[in-house]
């Protein structure tokens, strides 16, 4: 089978999506173009901007758009066959994830643009509310772990004759395939050497734009090239701190000093959470964001180039089996629906949605293309990472290394199509996913302060850096951690924690829907409610709450059956995360069957078809 055909019908079916249910959508919601938006009637050009469609809909895009649609669909498509993996791409984005990215950013301008949270305290209680930032916080941690360890390592390892010297490491077009390490040819070093320079760039950006006259437009024709110009240098200046550990300490092996390698860059990618998490917006966010939502169009653009003419045929398996079992033992069912989170349903948009995209929402009927359009072309981008997959023949030793490697040899194949040095190509897909991961670090962290100011109140220096320090001082904690498997082989800490990442994350979609479904509930009492919003909240409740037991509740059970409370805090805050959703479905249920609320002001009724 070829993979334009499989690709070209999942976009097709996600356009037909978009074209009829986002319609019903619209109606549903009784989107009106001619109703002030808080954006129009709060304008303060600080935090309440009108924005046009298509540049709130770019932005929005490569904010929800990281390295989540990316890595899930790669680990669900290796351990479950493609097939399965694509129908809850198209399925869930469609029926789950757009739903809940749109009635979340809907939510939020029918009262006053606040936060999703905000909206639970409102139609539920003050209690619900303050549960609800716990559980989000803790989902922040989870994600920031995932993401920071992920990143480390692909900033170590390689091909060992590159990494002493022996090869230039561009040439890799002859590197035998059996000493490709888990860079694919090109160092990690190297990629590391990119990386950090590719973070010089968006400050020289920031600070070039706010103290000179230069225009977005020419920072944007100036900074975008010179992002392939880091990728290109870094492979002949790679930062290889393996070797350097090796170096101080010559009775190590090289295994042994990139394992102590990984832990660094754990270090140091928290530290930029760190300053990332309290500097100004237009010193780092805002033009790395800008900078990041290009080479997230680059590579969509690369990867619909490589599909359109490459004539890749499909050669993975379609199904493993309704049995199939991961490397660590991750049955069908429920992780399938939680490793690919991210380009299906993701509890992560809603806060972007109800945060600082309803401050921006221009027109009512915006809603449609930004809250329900943007979800489908994450699911478009899952689609071309699961393709990284499905080129690839059974047995491949590339399905042994992280989805990052398989991504990065996915869109070098992509990019062979046009000519480029495979070095390059490779360097440049790592790129994009590391590139990926910084637009997530750099939200969740802020997000994570923002919370833990309104817990305490200190919303001054104190509470920025006391916010900042446990968001970011939690995840280093946990990174310093190593789990092992049953066989005493050590586990990647982003391997544990991205089904953790997954269950807490679809887990907040979960309560997302949920306090939508009792606003629209309590204000409406239109059935469709239960259709639209209400099935789901019951589909993201059962599989997330089902995948939590199941990665939770084992480790409180010793060999001989009985319980034993365990050492690991891991478990204690799944535990915890379990707790406050079946509190939450409480808290709903009280809501639900209470008096029906008033309509907020500016809150119209539902469509009655």
């Amino acid at each position: 089978m070829s993979l334009l055909v499989v690709v070209a019908i999942a976009a097709a079916v996600l356009l037909v999506a978009y074209v009829t249910y986002g319609r019903f959508l619209a109606r549903f919601f009784a989107l009106d173009p001619r109703r002030p938006t808080p954006a129009v009637e709060l304008r303060d050009d600080i935090d309440y901007v009108p924005i046009e469609s298509k540049f709130l809909l770019s932005q929005h895009f490569s904010a929800i758009a990281a390295a989540g649609p990316i890595t899930g669909p790669i680990l669900a498509g290796v351990m479950f066959g493609w097939l399965p993996a694509l129908v809850w791409i198209l399925i869930g984005s469609i029926f789950i994830g757009g739903v809940h990215d749109m009635s979340a950013l809907v939510a939020s301008i029918r009262h006053k643009a606040r936060s999703i949270a905000e909206v639970v305290r409102d139609h539920m209680s003050r209690r619900s509310y303050v549960l609800f930032l716990f559980f989000i916080w803790i989902a922040l941690v989870y994600i920031i772990v995932a993401f920071t360890d992920i990143t480390a390592s692909a900033f170590v390892g390689g091909p060992e004759e590159l990494r002493r010297g022996t090869k230039p490491a561009v040439d890799t077009a002859t590197v035998n395939a059996e000493t490709v390490g888990e860079t694919g040819g090109v160092t990690g070093g190297a990629i590391a050497t990119s990386s950090m320079l590719y973070l010089l760039l968006p400050i020289v950006m920031g600070l070039l734009l706010r103290y000179t006259r230069l225009s977005l437009g020419w920072a944007t024709v100036i900074f975008v090239p010179l992002v392939g110009v880091v990728i290109w240098i870094g492979q002949y200046i790679p930062l290889d701190v393996g070797l350097i550990v090796q170096h101080f300490n010559p009775e190590l092996s090289l295994l042994q000093a990139d394992f102590l390698a990984h832990k660094v860059w754990d270090v140091a990618l928290l530290a930029y959470c760190l300053i990332a998490g309290v500097v100004p917006v237009w010193l780092l966010l805002q033009p790395r964001g800008h900078l990041g939502g290009f080479f997230l169009y680059i590579a969509l653009a690369v990867g619909a180039i490589g599909v359109l003419f490459g004539g890749f045929p499909v050669q993975y398996e379609a199904f493993k089996g309704w049995n199939a079992v991961g490397k660590t033992g991750e049955t069908f069912f429920p992780f399938l629906f939680i490793t690919i989170a991210c380009g299906a349903c993701s509890g992560f948009h809603s806060l972007i949605a109800s945060g600082t995209t309803s401050k921006q929402l221009r027109t009512e009927t915006d809603a449609k293309p930004i809250g329900y359009g943007a979800m489908l072309l994450e699911a478009m981008v899952a689609v071309f990472a699961l393709a990284c997959v499905m080129i690839l023949k059974p047995g491949d030793p590339l399905l042994g290394q992280g989805p990052n490697q398989i991504y990065a040899s996915g869109l070098a194949a992509y990019l062979g199509v046009l000519g480029v040095a495979k070095g390059f190509a490779i360097a440049f897909g790592l790129m994009a996913f590391t590139t990926f991961v910084y637009d997530t670090l750099d939200v969740c962290t802020r997000l994570g302060r923002y919370i833990i100011q309104e817990l305490t109140g200190l919303q001054n220096w104190a509470g920025r850096w006391l916010g900042t320090a446990l968001t970011a001082g939690v995840p280093l904690f946990l990174v310093m951690r190593t789990s092992v498997d049953a066989a005493g082989n050590p586990i990647p800490t982003w391997r544990t924690f991205w089904f953790l990442f997954g269950a807490s994350n679809q887990l907040l979609a979960a309560i997302t829907l949920l306090g939508v479904t009792v606003w629209l509930w309590r204000t409406r009492r239109n059935p469709l409610v239960w259709l639209v919003t209400g099935i789901p909240t019951v589909v993201m409740y059962v599989m997330s709450t089902w995948a939590l037991a199941k990665l939770t509740l084992p480790e409180f059970v010793d060999g001989a059956g009985r319980f034993d409370a365990p050492a690991d805090p891991v478990p204690w805050a799944g535990l915890v995360l379990i707790a406050l959703a079946a509190l939450m479905l409480v808290e709903a249920i009280r809501a639900i069957l209470g008096p029906q609320s008033p309509p907020a002001p500016m809150e119209p009724a539902l469509a009655s078809s």
